[in-house]
């Protein structure tokens, strides 16, 4: 599989990669263990090197997973985590439980390193920006930590501009994770102009639009209340229908390329710039396939102008989070 470049810094990932959090926790279902592991080391068959996970999904579990999944290829993959939520004490000051003191930042990462099994944190992303610690205090930290050896690069994900400045001028920054996909463009208003001068990568997560964009749900789809998505507006059965046009934009485009509606929403988050890696989740080896496939695909000129002369005449109907997640992505 093609590789991309991650930051001026030179993180080299597979140009799509794997995000795991579903395989612990949000999709209303809990898969077994031992057919993730087979999903996990066959997108690594597969050339994915590239591995998304955090001490927040599945309560540390995921971490674990991961560890154990990749473990046979120790010093061949690239494996990504997060640090910013204190999953063992609620703060006072903080109900929504972010925490990016310098202290804690440090006790994640000894934590993270024995449960995915590695001496170093490839990748260590602040999860959340947290309001009570400045930026430039956990941008130092894990300053430190790499100048430790128990980290190799550092990120963010979902910050505005400015505190991806200030970040940036204390550690360089290889990555920001945001959503970005053709059903969320809002980064391209200032994020990625900004990253592109300042050399950092992006890593695109719900690339698919937390499944929406793979044309396998239509107006009558209903989601378990253990499933997150049955608390995004933009998936309440009354903005379902209103939405479906966008997936209508990608079966054509699937049409005339031979593909899926999945290959072509991921083929688009590739064609944007040559440092945007998108990482879909899936549980099922047949859409790991399905969106490996995608890196091959080529979208010339033609396709892309016709895409997004469709998707311009289109409205989103609702928002990308509930009210309380979007406190926690507002920049």
């Amino acid at each position: 599989m093609e590789k991309r470049i991650l930051g001026k810094e030179g993180l080299e990932v597979s140009a799509i990669g794997l995000g795991c959090m579903g395989m612990t926790t949000g999709s209303g279902q809990r898969d077994d263990k031992a057919d993730m592991i087979k999903v996990i080391r066959a997108a690594v068959e597969r050339g994915v090197t590239f591995f998304d996970t955090a001490e927040f999904y599945g309560k540390k579990a995921n971490e674990e997973l991961v560890g154990e999944a990749l473990a046979p290829f120790k010093g061949k993959v690239v494996i990504a985590t997060k640090f910013g939520f204190d999953l063992d004490n609620e703060i006072a000051d903080n109900p929504m439980g972010l925490n990016s003191r310098p202290e804690h930042i440090r006790k994640v990462a000894e934590a993270s390193l024995k449960r995915l099994r590695v001496d170093a944190i490839d990748l260590f992303y602040q999860h959340r920006y947290d309001r009570n610690v400045p930026i430039e205090d956990v941008a130092g930290t894990v300053r430190d930590l790499i100048a430790e050896g128990k980290v190799r690069y550092f990120g963010l994900s979902e910050v505005g501009v400015e505190l991806l400045r200030r970040a940036n001028a204390v550690q360089p920054i290889a990555a920001l994770q945001n959503e970005y996909s053709l059903w969320w463009r809002e980064p391209e208003e200032a994020i990625i102009p900004a990253l592109e001068e300042l050399g950092i990568g992006l890593v695109c997560y719900s690339p698919l639009g937390k499944g929406f964009l793979t044309g396998t749900i239509d107006a009558g789809t209903r989601f378990d209340k253990s499933d997150f998505r049955a608390t995004v507006p933009r998936m309440a059965p009354e903005a379902l229908a209103a939405n479906l046009s966008f997936v209508n934009v990608l079966k054509e485009a699937a049409a005339r390329k031979g593909a899926t509606p999945a290959q072509i929403a991921l083929a688009w988050v590739l064609s944007r710039k040559p440092w945007i890696v998108p990482i879909p989740g899936t549980t099922k080896p047949s859409r790991l396939e399905e969106n490996i496939g995608a890196a091959g695909l080529e979208l010339d000129a033609e396709d892309l102008r016709l895409i997004d002369e469709a998707v311009a005449r289109l409205q989103v109907v609702g928002h990308r989070y509930s009210e309380a997640s979007q406190r926690m992505v507002n920049r």
